[in-house]
């Protein structure tokens, strides 16, 4: 069953992609995907565990490199259970958790390779404004962290910020 997708915006609104960038997207990960496939393949006839060539047994609920791409799409963009994973594209939840799983990497590997990932850390502040180049206004969301209090009162007083009560803490 998989996707029923009708138009572009039923498309973006299941993985987050048009179908253009999908299309941009599906070469690189079939690439990849196969890599990982021959890689794993070697593997196997090397270590002696291995009695199909790539390919070979039963095709599963995702037979096209199409599907593989939708099911980890549509899985990062609407974070449904495993139940409702595997029902919507028609296997066990514990199908649905392996297929994620296994795919996961190298979605991750393809955004990679096409620079469509994000940038996560920073090694100066250069770095950071070259990332930011063109933007105007950077917003920061940062929220309160704990704190480990000392049990002396006076210490208390001294890092006590006033705002879960109207009184500073007794000592």
């Amino acid at each position: 069953m998989g996707l029923l997708i009708r138009d572009d915006r039923q498309m973006k609104a299941l993985t987050g992609l048009s179908q253009t960038q999908f299309d941009h997207v599906l070469p690189v990960f079939n690439d990849l995907y196969q890599a990982a496939q021959q890689h794993t393949y070697e593997n196997g006839v090397a270590s002696g565990t291995r009695r199909r060539k790539p390919g070979g047994g039963s095709k599963g609920k995702l037979p096209t490199m199409a599907d593989k791409l939708q099911f980890v799409l549509y899985y990062y963009k609407t974070y449904p259970t495993f139940d409702v994973l595997g029902q919507q594209f028609e296997m066990a939840r514990s199908k649905a958790n392996e297929n994620l799983h296994k795919l996961s990497p190298m979605l991750y590997d393809t955004l990679v390779h096409l620079e469509l990932m994000p940038y996560r850390v920073f090694a100066t502040p250069e770095d950071l404004k070259a990332a930011l180049h063109g933007v105007d206004r950077l917003l920061i969301d940062a929220t309160e962290r704990a704190y480990h209090r000392s049990t002396d009162g006076t210490k208390q007083r001294e890092h006590y910020s006033g705002k879960k009560k109207n009184d500073p803490p007794k000592g």
